[in-house]
């Protein structure tokens, strides 16, 4: 039941007199998505949002441990060796192994050396041993430590599989948003888990473009958990909101209501966000370099889903109740 003295409580925030300031944020995070976006589905071949990796569009992934430091000029040499011995369209990335284990111990291996190329089929055959030379020449001290392939088929399949689970669970959400609030709160709330979504598939691209990332089907699982935790963070506050405007809406104005249910789940959103951050930081910065990616992904989400179900979500809620009145 909604507190009758919620209004002699000082707001924290006042979230709906500066709502030009959130949503002109929104629009300054949102927009280079959205380029980043359009752009590589304009230039692309396979019209994706994104760079797909080889779960999505087949091919095999060489990496290579050494414990000597790696120059960004040798990832670049071996890119350009690789491309003169006729591999289509290869790419090599320098991960740095982080992880307490690397620190600790001599021999563990400062650097990985990660090759992309095209689906070379058996791991023992000469292709490989290709593209081990190459790396070997430039990088003396190097070691094959991981061969991953994944055929083009496979990789389609993968691909259509990934996009119908995302497809499943929005359709999941959107159902039960439909039936737990009124159709305008849970279009904002839809609206906020796209806001959350783009953002981050955008952090993607606009990385894509820029250094070469390529998503891989771990990506697909943490979009899934930002929507999860965005929607979560989002109904939190608006159920309060529905709570206190059912009991005070004859005393106080839509604004004050919404600016004064924020400030009573404002500590729990921040409580609830740093908890998990500081997880997902500890992963980040001591786990494997295989997962760095994907625990960014979710670091990004949750910052972003915390922003949007407070500022976003509310701000638009204000503003819709006050085109009903009008």
């Amino acid at each position: 039941m909604a507190n009758p003295d919620l209004m002699k409580h000082k707001n924290i925030i006042d979230v709906v007199k500066y709502r030009p300031l959130w949503l002109f944020i929104s629009a300054v995070i949102l927009i280079p998505c959205i380029i980043a976006i359009g752009y590589l589905m304009m230039t692309q071949p396979n019209h994706a949002p994104v760079k797909l990796g080889i779960d999505y569009t087949g091919g095999t992934i060489l990496q290579y441990s050494t414990p000597d430091e790696v120059s960004i000029d040798d990832i670049e040499n071996i890119r350009k060796n690789l491309v003169k011995e006729g591999f289509q369209t290869p790419i090599a990335q320098l991960i740095q192994n982080n992880s307490i284990q690397a620190d600790e111990s001599k021999d563990a291996p400062k650097n990985i050396i990660s090759v992309k190329t095209s689906f070379l089929g058996d791991t023992k055959g000469t292709e490989i041993e290709k593209v081990t030379n190459i790396v070997g020449d430039i990088v003396k001290d190097s070691t094959l430590i991981q061969t991953n392939s994944i055929g083009p088929s496979l990789g389609f399949e993968l691909l259509k599989n990934s996009l119908v689970a995302l497809c499943l669970a929005f359709l999941g959400i959107v159902v039960y948003i439909s039936f737990r609030f009124q159709s305008d709160y849970a279009f904002i709330t839809l609206l906020t888990l796209a806001h959350d979504a783009l953002f981050v598939i955008g952090f993607f691209a606009i990385m894509g473009i820029f250094f070469d990332w390529y998503i891989d089907s771990l990506f697909i699982t943490a979009v899934l958990t930002v929507i999860g935790f965005s929607v979560h963070d989002t109904i939190v506050v608006f159920d309060r909101i529905r709570e206190n405007n059912r009991f005070l809406a004859k005393k106080y104005t839509s604004d004050e209501i919404i600016n004064a249910s924020v400030n009573q789940t404002l500590a729990r959103s921040i409580n609830t966000s740093l908890t998990t951050l500081i997880t997902l930081l500890a992963l980040y910065f001591f786990g494997g370099a295989t997962t760095k990616e994907f625990v960014l992904a979710m670091i990004l989400g949750i910052i972003v889903g915390t922003y949007s179900s407070v500022f976003f979500a509310s701000v638009l809620l204000a503003w819709d109740k006050e085109h009903a009145k009008a």
